[in-house]
């Protein structure tokens, strides 16, 4: 069976895919190696990180966007650089090969706090279904717990790290947007029974643009959601919007 052939197999079959993920295994470790600058073994997490890109790109991949593996190693490169520049924040240095900052990487894919603990956790989820040995922690109970509330919104939990707001001027726009809506339980109220957000009340109340209110509506309703209730792992993932909530 060609290479295309099985990627397609593999987006349905997840035997197929798990098979297609042994098989690479070299493949992945060796673009972690080559993004980072460092030997990567399967005990680091570049190799989750680039496990779960690996994966990413097995289930969105298409012929029209040609070889499987250059398409792969962009996705895990992406992935890797992210996590590299999350990581960085904490630590002040940034160890990335030199070549990985060839431009290819936008600026603005810098992950926000919520944004890499989901990415984490993907990571993790990959790596317990290859192990069968899926954790008990704390923060997946609440990750749990979050993500069965959110499916009454229409999303779930790791769709946050597609919509999270990078930029610090969008992060403190929607934590005035969370802030409105926290503080006003007409409008909470609202937003639960209706599964959405009251756009034309929160834009008025909060003075966010519309156009930001669209664009990280999940990110919103997540957040409140997550500083509303019973998630205080998650929550300090949320300590900007603490913050402006009281200023």
């Amino acid at each position: 069976m060609e290479l295309n052939d099985r990627i397609r197999l593999a987006q349905s079959d997840e035997q197929e895919l798990a098979l297609l993920i042994s098989e690479n295994k070299n493949f992945i470790l060796g673009t972690a190696s080559r993004v980072t600058g460092k030997f990567v073994t399967e005990s680091d997490d570049a190799w989750s990180i680039a496990l779960i890109a690996f994966h990413e790109a097995v289930k969105t991949f298409d012929e029209s966007q040609g070889n499987f593996y250059s398409f792969a190693g962009l996705v895990m490169k992406r992935r890797l650089v992210d996590y590299i520049r999350s990581e960085s924040r904490f630590s002040g240095e940034m160890p990335v090969a030199p070549e990985t900052m060839d431009g290819e990487i936008e600026d603005d894919a810098a992950e926000s706090a919520l944004e890499f603990a989901v990415r984490k956790k993907e990571a993790e989820l990959a790596e317990d279904a290859l192990s069968n040995s899926p954790g008990t922690t704390s923060m997946q109970d609440e990750i749990a717990a979050l993500s069965d509330l959110l499916s009454d919104y229409g999303f779930s939990f790791f769709d946050l790290a597609d919509c999270s707001p990078k930029a610090d001027k969008t992060k403190m726009a929607c934590a005035r947007a969370v802030a409105a809506i926290l503080s006003d339980p007409e409008l909470l109220s609202r937003m639960r029974a209706s599964k959405t957000l009251p756009m034309k009340e929160l834009e008025k109340i909060s003075r966010v643009p519309r156009k930001i209110l669209d664009r990280h509506r999940k990110y919103i309703i997540a957040a409140v959601e997550i500083l509303n209730g019973e998630y205080p792992l998650l929550a300090e993932y949320m300590s900007y919007i603490r913050k402006a909530m009281v200023t």
